[in-house]
C-alpha cells in the first residue's frame, strides 16, 4: 500500500464524525462499505471498573504489531515477512481424520481453519466436533456483533443440543440415570479446538443444567423422538436461543453468572454449522455466515456451490417472510438502510433480545440489572417497535448428498465473503490444492489429452512457479482476502498495512474473519456408492 494511501486511511479516521461523550460511530465515514452490522453501538474508550465483569476482558486476545488508536504521534505500516506470517498463522488449527487402524475410512479427510481479528477482542468464534454417541462430525462458525458473549455461548452449546437432538431414547436414558445417581455422564462429543480457542468455565454448569432439561423434555415427548437431521438442527437452534433468553430472567447464583447472562442475551451472533456423516451433508444457517461447496467437474475445471443464502435485507425471500410476520402499516419501517429496523444487519441470530422482546420485558430485566453501561449494554429501543419479535434464530437447513466430484466445504464469516467472491475462494482453495498434489510424485502422462487435463496441468506448472506461503489453507484466503491488489496478487505492503491497522480504524476496512474448509475423502465415498 503506497504511502499516501495510509495517509488517506489515516485522515479520514482523524476527520470521522464523534459524537460527544459517546465514542467514535462506526457506520461514520467507511468508504465502500455496506455490511456494517450494529450501526448504533460504540466504541468504548473508558476501561471498565475495577472488578466489573466482562466477557470481552475475558476473552481478549493477545495484541501484537499492532496500534491502538489513530490519535498516535508515530504510526507504521511497515512489518517483516515473518511478522506477517506470525500474525497470519496465530489462530491456524488443522486436523486429520484417522480411524484407530489408522486408514482413513470417513468421508471427511481433514479439516483445516484460521481466524483473523479486527475488533478488539475477535467476536469471532468456531467449534469442530465428532460426535460420540450418534455419527458424524460437526463444523461451526459463529459471528458474533456488539461484543463475542453470545457468539462464545453459542460456540460452546449449539453442538451439544445437535448431538443430543440426535440421540436416542435409550441413550438419553442412559445420561439422565448417571446424572441422577452422580455417575459420570456418558461423553457426547469429542472436540477439536485450538489451544488458545477460550471456554468459560464458571458458568459450565448453568449450561450443562439447561442441556439437562432440554433433553429431558425429550424424554417427556410421548414416543420415540426421531427427529430427522433437518428437523433435529432446527429444534437445537430454536431450543438453545430460547434457553439464552430465559436464562437472563431468572435468578443466577452470584453476579458474575448474571452479568455473563446479560451479555450474552443483549449481544447477538450469527451461526452456520454443518453435519456430516457419510455421504450425507447437512448444513444450517442462520444470519450471513455462508458455507460453500468446491467441486472439481469431469472436464478438470472448478464449479461453486452455494449451500446457504445469506439472510438479510438483500434476500428477497427474507423480506418476504417479514412482511408476512407484521402488519402491512409496518411494510415501510421493517428495513431502514438496508437493516432490520435501522440496527441489524442479519435478519436471524442468536441473542439480540432487544428485537426479540417487549419493551417492557427489557425494561424490567434491565432495570434489575448491575451496571449496564460497564457491561457495554446499548440500552436503545428503535422507532416503529410496536409487533416483537423480529428476529429469529430459526436456521435454514439444507441437504447434499456429496458426490466424488466433491472435493471441499468452506464455511466462514462475512469478513471473508466480503472481500473474496463464492468463486475466488472455490478458485484459491483448488489452487492451493493443486500445489500439494504437485508435491506428490507425478503420475504418467494421460492419453488422450482433454481440455482439463490440460487446464489442470497449466495450474500445476503455474503453482511451481509461485509456491504459497501457507500450509494451511485457510491462512492462504485470509492472506489473498486482506492482501490483494486489483489483479488479484498479494501485496506486501497491503498486507502489512492491513495488518497493522489501529484499532480504531481497522473495523472500517475489515471484518473479523474466521474460515474453516473440510476436505472431503474421495475414496470414501466412492465406495459407500460402491457398496450400495
Amino acid at each position: 500500500m503506497s504511502r499516501t494511501v495510509s495517509s488517506w486511511i489515516l485522515s479520514s479516521a482523524r476527520n470521522s464524525i464523534v459524537l460527544q461523550g459517546k465514542g467514535r460511530l462506526y457506520s461514520v465515514c467507511i468508504p465502500n462499505r455496506n455490511k456494517i452490522k450494529w450501526k448504533l453501538v460504540f466504541s468504548k474508550t473508558r476501561p471498565y471498573p475495577a472488578g466489573s465483569c466482562s466477557l470481552d476482558n475475558i476473552f481478549s486476545l493477545k495484541k501484537a504489531f499492532r496500534h491502538t488508536s489513530t490519535e498516535e504521534e508515530q504510526l507504521s505500516f511497515q512489518l517483516s515477512p515473518s511478522q506477517i506470517n506470525e500474525i497470519l498463522r496465530a489462530g491456524e488449527l488443522s486436523h486429520k481424520i484417522l480411524d484407530l487402524n489408522g486408514k482413513n475410512v470417513n468421508s471427511v479427510l481433514r479439516f483445516e481453519s484460521n481466524q483473523l481479528a479486527s475488533n478488539t477482542p475477535i467476536e469471532d468464534r468456531r467449534s469442530a466436533a465428532t460426535c460420540l454417541q450418534t455419527k458424524g462430525m460437526m463444523f461451526g462458525v459463529f459471528d458474533g456483533h456488539a461484543g463475542s458473549a453470545c457468539a462464545q455461548a453459542v460456540s460452546e452449546r449449539l453442538l451439544h443440543y445437535i448431538a443430543v437432538s440426535l440421540m436416542s431414547r435409550q441413550t438419553l436414558e442412559e445420561i439422565e440415570l448417571a446424572v441422577e445417581c452422580m455417575k459420570p455422564v456418558l461423553p457426547i462429543l469429542q472436540w477439536h479446538k485450538h489451544p488458545n480457542d477460550v471456554e468459560y468455565r464458571e458458568i459450565t454448569s448453568q449450561y450443562f443444567e439447561s442441556l439437562r432439561v432440554y433433553w429431558q423434555h425429550l424424554l417427556d415427548l410421548d414416543a420415540e423422538p426421531g427427529f430427522s437431521l433437518e428437523e433435529a438442527m432446527i429444534c437445537a437452534f430454536k431450543r438453545l436461543d430460547s434457553d439464552v433468553s430465559l436464562e437472563v430472567q431468572a435468578p443466577q447464583e452470584n453476579e458474575l453468572m448474571r452479568n455473563i447472562a446479560l451479555q450474552v442475551a443483549f449481544s447477538g451472533a450469527t451461526a452456520c454449522v454443518a453435519h456430516i456423516d457419510g455421504v450425507h451433508l447437512h448444513v444450517a444457517n442462520t444470519g450471513d455466515c455462508r458455507a460453500v461447496l468446491g467441486v472439481h467437474e469431469e472436464d478438470g475445471t472448478w464449479s461453486t456451490l452455494p449451500l446457504t443464502r445469506d439472510h438479510n435485507a438483500f434476500d428477497e425471500f427474507e423480506t418476504r417472510r417479514l412482511k408476512r410476520e407484521h402488519p402491512r402499516s409496518e411494510e415501510k419501517t421493517l428495513f431502514v438502510n438496508d437493516r432490520l429496523l435501522g440496527i441489524l444487519m442479519p435478519t436471524r441470530a442468536f441473542g439480540d433480545v432487544q428485537l426479540k422482546w417487549s419493551k417492557e420485558l427489557q425494561h424490567s430485566v434491565l432495570e434489575n440489572s448491575c451496571d449496564v453501561e460497564g457491561l457495554n449494554i446499548y440500552q436503545y429501543v428503535p422507532p416503529n417497535y410496536h409487533t416483537p419479535p423480529y428476529l429469529t434464530a430459526e436456521p435454514e437447513v439444507t441437504y447434499h448428498k456429496l458426490r466424488s466430484k466433491d472435493k471441499f466445504l468452506v464455511i466462514a464469516s462475512d469478513g471473508l465473503w466480503e472481500l473474496l467472491s463464492n468463486e475466488k475462494v472455490v478458485q484459491l482453495v483448488a489452487g492451493h490444492l493443486t500445489e500439494l498434489n504437485v508435491q506428490k510424485p507425478q503420475l504418467a502422462f494421460e492419453k488422450p489429452v482433454n481440455l482439463g487435463y490440460m487446464h489442470s496441468l497449466l495450474l500445476q506448472r503455474k503453482s511451481r512457479g509461485v509456491a504459497s506461503l501457507d500450509q494451511n489453507v485457510a491462512t492462504h484466503l485470509i492472506r489473498h482476502a486482506i492482501g490483494s491488489n486489483e489483479y488479484g496478487e498479494v501485496d506486501q505492503e497491503k498486507l502489512a498495512a492491513m495488518l497493522t491497522l489501529p484499532e480504531d480504524l481497522a473495523r472500517m476496512y475489515r471484518d473479523d474473519i474466521t474460515v474453516t474448509v473440510v476436505y472431503f475423502n474421495s475414496e470414501a465415498i466412492e465406495n459407500y456408492y460402491r457398496n450400495n
